[in-house]
């Protein structure tokens, strides 16, 4: 009799072992259905697309904040104007500073060019200055926050996507039970295992894409932040002759 409990107890070790197997992610991807495979590719993708624009952002922060302070204050510390504006136009297309400088000279020298004609009439000098500023702070801004809108939509619906695999694996689980009439663990592993690993795959998605996303909006407020600052600066300069609290510089 303590032989047979014993064999039983260890034949049960084994099942709940093999049982348990069931739930590792090699045996998930063997038994997917078409919807546990879109489910994980849909997530694939949300995750390559995420990393993608996570590495870009950064990047690209990395090189605007190693050259804006010094773009801005070797255009300042330039006596002669069109030294300065020529020091902008040798910046790179991805150089926002040089970029906003740049419109807001073109926009006084074509004011100066077409001075007595309707378009003086119509705008001043200050006025169609600060018009080029806004047009090309915002162009800047926008540039700033590409691929924000992908982390935000993969960070707050990855988990929603990964929830469907979870249903889908539970509504598996309950077939298992009611086909078998088993709600042993050898019936539930397999579906439970994979509504529990789609669900940590959706949050693993989820949680770097918000993190990024809150990361790279609180950067561009700042670099904003500095965009309007240089416009005001910009726009005193081309409109007056000079920044505010500044001996006139020649021209």
């Amino acid at each position: 009799m303590l032989q047979e409990t014993t064999t039983a107890a260890a034949t049960a070790g084994t099942n709940n072992a093999a049982a348990l197997q069931q739930m590792s992610f090699s045996h998930l991807l063997q038994n997917f259905d078409l919807v546990g495979w879109v489910v994980f590719i849909t997530l694939i993708v949300m995750s390559v697309m995420s990393v993608y624009w996570i590495v870009i952002n950064f990047l690209k922060n990395v090189r605007l904040r190693g050259r804006a302070d010094r773009v801005v204050s070797t255009f300042w510390e330039t006596t002669n104007a069109q030294d300065a504006i020529r020091y902008m136009e040798e910046q790179p297309k991805s150089e926002p500073f040089s970029k906003i400088a740049l419109d807001a000279a073109q926009a006084a020298a074509h004011h100066q060019r077409h001075e007595g004609s309707r378009l003086v009439e119509s705008l001043n000098r200050s006025e169609f200055v600060d018009r080029a500023l806004r047009q090309g702070v915002t162009r800047e801004s926008m540039r700033l926050e590409s691929g924000l809108t992908v982390l935000a939509t993969v960070g707050s619906t990855a988990p929603f996507v990964g929830l469907l695999g979870t249903v889908w694996g539970i509504y598996h689980a309950l077939l298992a039970m009611g086909s078998s009439g088993d709600a042993s663990i050898n019936a539930v592993a397999g579906p439970v295992g994979e509504a529990l690993i789609m669900t940590a795959i959706g949050l693993f998605v989820a949680i770097p894409a918000v993190l990024a996303y809150n990361f790279f909006v609180r950067l561009n407020r700042v670099t904003n932040n500095k965009f309007d600052t240089f416009a005001h600066d910009l726009h005193d300069f081309f409109a007056t002759g000079s920044r505010v609290g500044e001996i006139p510089v020649r021209r």
